[in-house]
């Protein structure tokens, strides 16, 4: 007779509806009173395990396509991935590595041949102050950059954030004192400045002036020798990302040797140290060199 009183197994739906309900219930102020606060926590924690098990697979099976269809139609059909940035802070260290990984997939999953994230993301944009700010709260910088990044994989978003106020804060996260929050920032950085050619060579083209002097005055100039390092390589990549990279080179030598103040002698050594006969036409005009990966 047990048999008969088992309960159903959870769809992937009833799984996003039950724990978009404990969002809405984690999100509301702390209350001492509510003794079962701690009990809907683990709740919302082992929610959000189980929807990564889905998504991903385990150990016993490989994710199923029509499951993986069905969790992401629900995820998008209302607020469950605002609820699930916004509360992040008031989840466990393990069920935040679960979360960012849920969100990371979530941007990839096609339903009908459609992602559906890069639509909710396009209509929901103000999401990225939230992630970005992330970079200023040592505990979840980790986790909300790495969302970031898997977000700005839709060239819409992408364009959001490079044409938004938020970019000029990348040359200070870039530089700040936590090694690993530095290290991801630049991460994020590259990502933005690489992933999608044409936006990226429209943003440099629009806004070379303030761009490169800050790059120049903040990355190059910085006296941190790794930052210097990395600004360096990052122009060589950006080079070749240019649909024009003629025009942009002619662009940043009329900008002067007073603004641009860089060592031609240093590039060229950085570059040749990692196989590159490189980048000086960029800066001095009348030089002509070729690149090689």
């Amino acid at each position: 007779m047990k048999g008969l009183f088992k309960s159903k197994p959870r769809t992937p739906v009833d799984m996003v509806r039950q724990t978009r309900d404990l969002l809405i219930y984690a999100d509301r102020s702390p209350d001492s009173r509510e003794s079962k606060r701690e009990e809907k926590m683990a709740e919302l924690c082992k929610n959000i395990r189980e929807l990564k098990s889905i998504l991903y697979g385990n150990s016993e099976s490989e994710p199923v396509s029509e499951a993986c269809a069905q969790l992401t139609q629900e995820f998008f059909r209302e607020n469950t991935l605002r609820l699930l940035i916004t509360c992040l802070p008031k989840l466990n260290l393990e069920a935040r590595k679960d979360a960012t990984q849920v969100v990371a997939n979530l941007q990839r999953q096609q339903v009908h041949s459609r992602l559906i994230a890069s639509d909710y993301l396009e209509a929901n944009l103000d999401l990225m102050d939230i992630l970005i700010a992330g970079y200023e709260n040592t505990d979840m910088a980790l986790h909300y950059g790495a969302m970031l990044r898997e977000c700005i994989r839709h060239q819409t978003v992408a364009r959001h954030v490079l044409e938004s106020e938020h970019m000029k804060k990348f040359y200070d996260y870039i530089q700040l004192p936590n090694f690993d929050i530095a290290a991801d920032a630049a991460a994020t950085f590259k990502e933005l400045l690489t992933r999608h050619k044409s936006t990226v060579a429209e943003f440099l083209s629009k806004n070379y002036d303030w761009f490169f002097a800050e790059y120049n005055s903040k990355l190059l100039e910085s006296t941190n020798y790794i930052t210097r390092r990395q600004a360096i390589k990052r122009l060589y990549r950006w080079s070749k990302v240019s649909r024009d990279a003629n025009d942009l080179t002619d662009k940043l030598a009329n900008m002067g040797s007073t603004e641009l103040k860089i060592s031609l002698h240093g590039v060229r050594m950085f570059l040749y140290s990692v196989g590159c006969q490189v980048v000086g036409g960029y800066f001095v005009g009348p030089l002509k060199f070729s690149c090689h990966d």
